[in-house]
């Protein structure tokens, strides 16, 4: 059955743009890119060894347009140092604080609009408990 998500594919309008946030901003690397009549398409950023980003660049997207992900989150290992470094590189981003499933989060959004969040467990979160998570939104 199933084992994990793979990866999730987001759009954009600027490959180099995109590329300089995931992997200068927030540390993944470019694994391989999609060519098509010879020109870069898309690419694929690692997170981890089988778990990836695909982006694919299109024409079709308006500044206007919502991003068609609402978001994504990536866990990690130390959250504190993780929002040092990404401030370091000038990258917006809020500050820690815990979630109601009593993981720790925060928050960024990349340049097409996409929010996502970091995630670090605790050992009372409620993926790791297996408790019920009341949420107040």
């Amino acid at each position: 059955m199933i084992k994990a998500i793979a990866h999730i594919c987001i759009s954009t309008k600027d490959l180099d743009k995109t590329e300089t946030f995931y992997c200068s901003g927030l540390g993944l690397s470019r694994k391989f890119v999609f060519l098509r009549d010879g020109k870069v398409a898309g690419y694929y950023l690692q997170i981890n060894e089988n778990n990836y980003i695909e982006v694919f660049q299109t024409d079709t997207l308006s500044s206007e347009q919502e991003p068609q992900i609402k978001h994504f989150c990536l866990e990690v290992d130390d959250i504190d140092k993780t929002i040092e470094e990404i401030k370091k590189c000038g990258i917006d981003i809020t500050d820690k604080k815990k979630g109601c499933d009593n993981s720790w989060q925060a928050w960024l959004t990349d340049p097409n609009g996409i929010k996502i969040e970091l995630h670090e467990y605790t050992d009372i979160s409620c993926q790791v408990v297996g408790s019920d998570c009341v949420i107040d939104f």
